[in-house]
Parts: structure tokens; sequence; C-alpha cells
């Protein structure tokens, strides 16, 4: 049996790199959306043969866009969409879903929303769940504001994850980092009290900022892995981050609890 979708509009597939509707394969180019200032690169990328097999079959269950031409998506019922009531967390920016995956496996009582702009790693994390047979991950295509304002209300969120977001390192280009001091409080207000916001990078001066921003917010407060808290933030170690790690970069984890 399906699980239900949720209460949601029909959205046509939309995205800053490639098509996703079958009829038109991932190689047409759809019509873009107003430019603004986005915290993702635009870039082209194609699927696999399988890869869009699973896509076709999978997405219009497990999977839906943040925004198209008319505007952002409504609000997200989760119960509805999961087909149970259980703590939900969101990831942004969940790339191939290697820590999305071995995260949600080793928390079932938890219902993973993934946000992703580039439908390759959306496409290759759907195989991964197919292939594993999970069924507390579901996946948004777009991006993590517009999901974050419009999908999501206050105290809905019990943890929110930002692994590895793009450090923008040139100086002119720091506007388009993620987590500003407007994305974080916003974050702040979609997490219930006790709910987690845990970042990690491996760019130190983006590291910093994010200390900085975060330690700013008045309805967080810092706290450790050792600490009780209602998620996991133990992480597998991810391919880019053994590169990294290789390559002599420390990786920083950053983790801060909305106060109660």
């Amino acid at each position: 049996m399906q699980t239900p979708r949720p209460h949601i509009a029909a959205y046509p597939a939309q995205s800053p790199d490639v098509a996703a509707h079958p009829a038109q394969g991932p190689d047409v180019a759809e019509p873009r959306l107003p430019p603004r200032v986005t915290s993702f690169r635009i870039r082209r990328s194609t699927l696999s043969g399988g890869q869009q097999a699973t896509w076709e079959r999978l997405w219009p269950e497990m999977g839906m866009h943040a925004r198209d031409a008319d505007g952002p998506a409504p609000r997200l019922d989760t119960e509805c969409w999961f087909g149970r009531s259980a703590p939900v967390v969101l990831e942004i920016g969940c790339g191939a879903g290697t820590s999305t995956l071995a995260m949600a496996q080793a928390e079932p009582h938890l219902d993973v929303v993934a946000v992703e702009v580039y439908r390759r790693g959306l496409a290759q994390l759907l195989s991964a769940i197919d292939r594993d047979g999970l069924t507390n991950i579901r996946l948004v295509r777009g991006d993590a504001v517009d999901v974050l304002e419009h999908m999501f209300g206050t105290d809905s969120l019990t943890g929110v994850r930002v692994f590895f977001p793009d450090p923008w390192p040139k100086a002119r280009h720091h506007k388009r980092r993620l987590l500003q001091p407007a994305t974080v409080a916003l974050i702040a207000d979609r997490l219930r009290h006790g709910g987690v916001l845990h970042a990690a990078t491996d760019h130190a001066g983006y590291a910093e900022q994010i200390a900085e921003v975060g330690d700013a917010e008045p309805r967080l407060r810092r706290v450790t892995a050792s600490d009780p808290l209602p998620i996991s933030v133990q992480r597998p170690v991810t391919k880019y981050e053994g590169k990294a790690q290789h390559a002599g970069s420390a990786v920083a984890e950053l983790l801060w609890e909305k106060r109660p």
C-alpha cells in the first residue's frame, strides 16, 4: 500500500539545474524562475537510465518541489506524507544522501525531510531509499529558504541539519552563504523547544561566521554532543569529508538547541 500523499497542490518539476518532467527528459531546460540571491550554484546534470526509471516510479510518492513558476509550495502536512505522527528533522543540502540515509536508518523513530536543489543527488538518494526499503525519508527539491518559510510552521521541527553548506569563500560572495542571521532566526522559529540545529563545515572562515551568528540568536543556546539531545549528532564520514580531512581541513561541528 502506498504511503498517503500530503495535502499539497501538484507541482510540475522545476529547479535551477535541469528539467525533471519525465515527458521532457532530463536534458531539456525548463522556464527559469525570477533571479534572486541563493546559497547554491547553478549547474546541469543528467541521470542514468536506472536513476531516471526510479525517479519516475518513486518521485510522485516520495518527492515534491519547493516552488514552481506560480510561487512556493504551501504548508507541508508531514503526518499525511509519512503516514504517521513522528518528530521531524529537516536536512538542508543533503547531496547524494550519505548522511541522510545512515542517520535515518539509525533513527527509525524520526521522519526526515531532505532538501536538495540538484536532481542527480536526489536521484541517488531515492535509489538508495528504494534499495534499503526505508520509509522515514521524503525529498524536497528546491531552495531551503523557501522550504523553511513556506512549508514548515513555528515549533514544527525537532532538528535541522546543515552539513557542509557551500562556503562561498570570496568576500564578495559571502552574502550567498546560507547561514546568515535571518536564516538562523527562521530556523530557530521553526524548531520546537529543545530542538537542535546541527551544522558542520570544513571551511574555517565559514565556521567562525556560523558560530557568531548562532551564538547571537537569542532563542538558541550552544550545546555539545555529550548533552542529552532529541536527535543523534553522530554523522558518517562522507566522501567529500574524507577528501577534506586528507587535505588537512579540520571539520567544525556546531550545535545549538532552542531554549525552553
